[in-house]
């Protein structure tokens, strides 16, 4: 007859088993587990700053979490349009996008209100008021529709291109056809000066142009240039009609899934890729305008400002008379402090 183990020895050795073989799968499980793979999704095309900071976003995640976190970047509209992605982002289908101002502004109206006509005078002053109280309160109203800011990058100042002639006053964007994005406000303005406006997908704008769809469109001067729509509009006045940032957002189901210290390391990434992107806005602007001025085959011209905010004037009263007008009252005092 086998003699049994006596309870206190045969309990030393089952643990001693378990621990053995813990330990042994410990890496694999443990590699399992711990490594996490993330797709931030953007629309910019390749050297275009928003682009680029991008890539470095993922690059400094990566770095700083030794491989353990592991960003996708898929540019150029690979995963849809900003809209599309911002449904991505509140499904849960999509963990993160550098998305746009105007397609975010469907999401959350009073977000278009960043891009009152000349509401401010560089974009320092912006940054100001981003990264202050109203960015922290855009932050709150985004979470309150399942996405979570991680930042505010520049989408810079942006100007209006056409293939028909130079525009100079707002008279001469009468009976132009202006493609806008799918932002309240820029409609409002354009349509406050007179032109005819139309919301084309941005990865569609370059052929709507070249086809005649619509005449002209309105970008800042690092996006004109990635996209190459210069190609196909000639005529670049600077308008300098409005600011727009690129809200960086992360999916509220796919930060729920990272821990604190993981939710810390994706926010100062995207922290310091954004103050790189600002930086990249900056320079490729004063280069991209020097650039276009000696370019022979495209036409830059000034435009007379005041004409275009008096014509403009009305849009901010508009804009204050909508449900959420004490934000945009908010907004336009801290903007002119």
């Amino acid at each position: 007859m086998t003699k049994s183990l006596n309870p206190t020895r045969r309990t030393v050795l089952l643990g001693t088993v378990g621990t053995l073989a813990g330990t042994i799968g410990m890496p694999v499980v443990l590699r399992a587990q711990s490594t996490v793979k993330l797709t931030l999704g953007h629309g910019a095309a390749p050297g275009n700053p928003r682009s680029v900071a991008a890539d470095r976003m993922a690059a400094l995640i990566k770095e700083r979490s030794s491989g353990r976190i592991e960003v996708r970047v898929a540019g150029s509209a690979q995963l849809g349009d900003d809209a599309a992605m911002l449904t991505g982002l509140r499904t849960g289908t999509l963990d993160l996008s550098v998305n746009s101002q105007g397609a975010c502004s469907a999401v959350l109206p009073e977000l278009a209100a960043l891009g009152l006509p000349f509401l401010f005078t560089n974009a320092a002053a912006a940054y100001k008021i981003v990264d202050g109280p109203i960015g922290a309160e855009l932050a709150k109203r985004f979470d309150s529709v399942g996405l979570i800011s991680l930042g505010f990058w520049d989408n810079g100042t942006r100007h209006t291109t056409n293939s028909k002639r130079p525009i100079l006053k707002p008279e001469d964007l009468k009976g132009l056809k202006v493609r806008t994005p799918p932002d309240s406000m820029t409609i409002d303005i354009f349509q406050a000066l007179g032109a005819a406006t139309q919301q084309i997908a941005f990865a569609e704008l370059y052929v709507a142009l070249q086809q005649g769809v619509v005449d002209g469109q309105e970008n800042p001067l690092a996006n004109i240039h990635s996209a190459k729509l210069f190609e196909v509009n000639k005529f670049i006045s600077l308008t300098g009609h409005k600011w727009e940032c690129n809200p960086v957002l992360a999916s509220r189901v796919s930060w729920g899934k990272l821990n604190a210290d993981d939710q810390k390391l994706v926010r100062e990434a995207a922290r310091e890729a954004g103050d790189h992107q600002r930086k990249l806005m900056q320079e490729i602007d004063a280069k991209l305008l020097s650039d276009f001025k000696a370019n022979s085959a495209v036409a830059v011209n000034e435009v007379d400002q005041a004409l275009f905010r008096n014509a403009t004037g009305a849009v901010a009263d508009r804009w204050e008379a909508k449900p959420f007008g004490d934000f945009v009252k908010r907004l336009r005092s801290a903007a002119a402090a």
